[in-house]
């Protein structure tokens, strides 16, 4: 029953995670997300297209009918995920040897997420943030 049980019974597994990552650049083809994903094979590749479709994170668009080909784009569902794949990416990055942080492109410092409350304009400290799902 919690919010992140539900969001991994979505998008959980690696491969899913992944093709949500390949798909912020834009739409692409199946063939394009094969050679983009080395190591996934074509019926998990498969597989996962149509599991997120269901999840209406993707939308698919016939570009040939004979045979039928798909390319693949992210709905706007699809594209919230970016901040979160932002944060496990930049987590990852902070446990891996030799990764690079994100960083802020304009001055190269690596960049912090924060909890933001737009009616107060301001940036929330971690001890103000409040999950009332484990209270």
């Amino acid at each position: 029953g919690s919010p992140l049980a539900a969001a991994l019974e979505r998008v959980g597994d690696r491969w899913s995670l992944l093709v949500v990552e390949a798909l912020l650049e834009g739409p692409r083809r199946w063939s394009d997300l094969a050679e983009d994903l080395p190591g996934i094979a074509p019926n998990i590749l498969s597989d996962r297209l149509r599991r997120l479709e269901r999840e209406t994170l993707v939308i698919s668009e016939p570009y040939s009918k004979r045979p039928v080909r798909l390319r693949y784009e992210l709905t706007a569902a699809g594209r919230e995920l970016a901040g979160a794949l932002r944060l496990l990416a930049d987590w990852g990055a902070g446990r891996t040897e030799g990764a690079d942080p994100i960083r802020h492109r304009s001055c190269g410092t690596p960049v912090e997420a924060r909890w933001y409350c737009p009616t107060c304009d301001r940036t929330v400290a971690e001890g103000e943030a409040e999950d009332r799902r484990f209270v």
